[in-house]
């Protein structure tokens, strides 16, 4: 590792020690014991073909390149630093920024489901955000959903020769969004409206997250942005080695 990719990966360490560890309250994914004993079961049973998935490509990505494995770390750390910044929205959830677009976009959207459940699992065991039971579902919509969509919009973007920087932008925004749109529908599933069942119930919840989750998103989509343009300037051979940069742009 260079000089100044040392020095990017200790600036990345030092911000996650200043704004990772937050307070508790109030400040969680679905929380521990919100959703019935059925639907976590059923979640988590969805996340497994996925999770094995992301575990059979990161060990084909470090297989391939172990130099690779300084961006995998740099990726789950963004995530864990971003998604532990939460604002309060709806009893039992809450709005925040989920950090997976950018391994969605470095690594493809399977390897980001491994990621994400090591973060989520360390939120919910030493940081008291999410629980265990939730794990499942909070899993399926920050480390599976999310990153599927923001994959597909890069890739999309890429097709249609729009700027890499926007592409980004968009991938990591619309990932963001994508993910609340998820949990919504779960908690819509879960407590459904007296009146209008599941899809009443999941505009009102989307309804309550919106105005905290939409410049929440932006702020995401700038950051990601921040965060590639460093990894181009400092780390450009890692990029180009997991096929992120083409061999003329190094």
């Amino acid at each position: 590792m260079t000089k100044n990719q040392r020095r990017f990966v200790t600036l990345l360490g030092a911000w996650a020690l200043v704004f990772g560890i937050v307070p508790a309250a109030n400040a969680m994914h679905i929380m521990e014991g919100y959703l019935p004993v059925g639907y976590c079961i059923a979640w988590g049973v969805i996340c497994i073909p996925f999770l094995a998935a992301g575990f059979f490509s990161i060990k084909k990505t470090l297989t391939g390149n172990r130099r690779s494995i300084t961006l995998l770390a740099m990726a789950g750390a963004f995530i864990f630093v971003i998604s532990s910044l939460k604002i309060p929205s709806v009893t039992g959830s809450c709005s925040h920024m989920t950090g997976t677009g950018l391994g969605a976009i470095l690594f493809g959207p399977s390897a980001v489901s491994i990621l994400g459940i090591i973060v989520l699992l360390f939120q919910a065991i030493l940081l008291a955000h999410g629980g265990l039971t939730t794990l499942g579902a909070n899993t399926f919509s920050m480390a599976i959903a999310g990153p599927f969509v923001s994959f597909g919009i890069y890739k999309l973007c890429q097709k249609l020769k729009v700027n890499r920087k926007i592409g980004v932008f968009l991938a990591a925004a619309l990932g963001d969004l994508f993910t609340y749109c998820i949990t919504s529908f779960q908690l819509a599933m879960a407590y459904p409206s007296e009146q209008g069942g599941v899809a009443a119930s999941a505009v009102k919840f989307l309804g309550v997250f919106a105005p905290t989750q939409l410049p929440l998103a932006i702020i995401e989509g700038i950051l990601t942005v921040i965060i590639v343009i460093a990894l181009e300037t400092y780390a450009s051979p890692e990029l180009k080695s997991i096929g992120f940069l083409a061999s003329e742009e190094v």
